[in-house]
């Protein structure tokens, strides 16, 4: 295994291979090199460099642990607003996942619906290329991207395009209270039909779920709201307002209770320790109730219905079930059932390819991960 300390380092590793290499960070996202690469980790490469919690910025190496960045955050009452998730329950995998790894990976919780994923909130990026070029985008402050934007094109590319050896994000200030507006009983279609009202509402929802086998008895539709402590009041009684037509909503205002609740629906922790292969589905929300009815085991709606989660039988072809349907499907967890990430359409595919070969000329950064 290959690991470098520094950027330097980085980039001598890899001009000086003459094989694959497989891209990792603290291991964690449940995926193995391929026979005959050699791995190249990013954990070495740790440690904030910079934090300015009066800039709301934050830079740091890829290696360095999320738990790291999330605890100095905490120090001051501040976030990464994406609310970055932790699947290792999930995908059974031990390590510690790094904030290159939530970079590369595009992470991003149920905060997503109003606060975007993880590269709306990425500010800056250094990487190595393909050739052991080290190149740097961005900057510190949102209007310091000139050119081309790389640091959205390297969001969610898996370690494809380049190793990636700092990022630097702009960050939030905490909450003061958190509430979830729950509405049981729902089926998927009215439950769809209230989180379309629901954030379309002017009470700033912050996350919008629906678990159509409920979290102990029955189906449970969930609304976050987050704010000052007289806000999220007012907004509770507000939204139950507009929602009263989907029956009397309880509310959960217990801060644990609450945090809880979205961990638990972040991380996916309903199908965690459970026999199946766990596939994600984006899709546009109006088409989520018909396109799960067509997913032959068990689903969790997240992102007020534009992410399904699915839990399905070990080798599941959840493509060919779906058939044509505008969004795509990614298999997180299991080996069978056709290509891991969505096949891309012909002209996309060109472009991808092109774009490979041009931050990886020799194709040996995760090659054949995404394409």
């Amino acid at each position: 295994m290959l690991t470098p300390a520094n950027e330097t380092d980085l980039s001598a590793a890899i001009a000086d291979a003459v094989g694959p290499l497989w891209v990792t960070g603290g291991g964690t996202c449940g995926l193995t090199a391929p026979e005959g690469a050699t791995v190249l980790s990013t954990a070495a490469m740790s440690g904030i460099s910079l934090y300015e919690p009066g800039a709301l910025t934050i830079v740091a190496g890829a290696g360095t642990p999320l738990a790291e960045v999330e605890a100095a955050l905490a120090k001051e009452n501040q976030r990464l607003s994406f609310e970055p998730r932790d699947l290792r329950a999930l995908l059974g995998t031990t390590g510690k996942a790094t904030i290159g790894g939530v970079v590369a990976t595009n992470g991003s919780g149920p905060r997503r619906v109003q606060a975007g994923a993880c590269r709306d909130s990425l500010i800056g990026v250094r990487f190595v290329d393909g050739s052991g070029t080290a190149i740097k985008n961005g900057g510190r402050v949102m209007k310091n991207v000139t050119g081309y934007d790389l640091v959205k094109l390297l969001a969610g590319s898996f370690g494809t395009l380049g190793v990636l050896s700092e990022v630097a994000f702009k960050v939030l200030p905490g909450v003061a209270a958190r509430a979830t507006v729950i509405l049981d009983g729902l089926s998927d279609a009215q439950a769809l039909q209230a989180m379309c009202v629901a954030m379309g509402s002017p009470y700033e929802v912050t996350g919008a779920a629906h678990v159509p086998q409920g979290m102990g008895d029955g189906p449970v539709t969930l609304l976050r709201l987050e704010g000052f402590t007289d806000s999220v009041a007012y907004r509770i009684d507000r939204l139950r307002e507009t929602l009263a037509g989907f029956g009397a909503a309880r509310v959960e205002t217990d801060h644990d209770a609450v945090i809880a609740t979205w961990a638990w629906l972040r991380d996916v922790e309903g199908f965690a320790g459970r026999d199946g292969d766990v596939w994600r589905v984006s899709v546009k929300p109006t088409d989520a109730p018909g396109i799960a009815a067509r997913i032959k085991g068990e689903v969790i709606y997240d992102w007020a219905g534009g992410l399904i989660w699915a839990l399905v039988p070990a080798g599941t072809d959840l493509r060919a079930g779906l058939g044509d349907f505008a969004g795509h499907a990614t298999r997180v967890r299991g080996q069978g059932g056709g290509a891991r990430f969505q096949p891309e359409a012909a002209p996309v595919a060109v472009r991808a390819a092109g774009l490979r070969t041009k931050f990886d000329p020799r194709g040996i950064l995760n090659s054949g991960l995404m394409g």
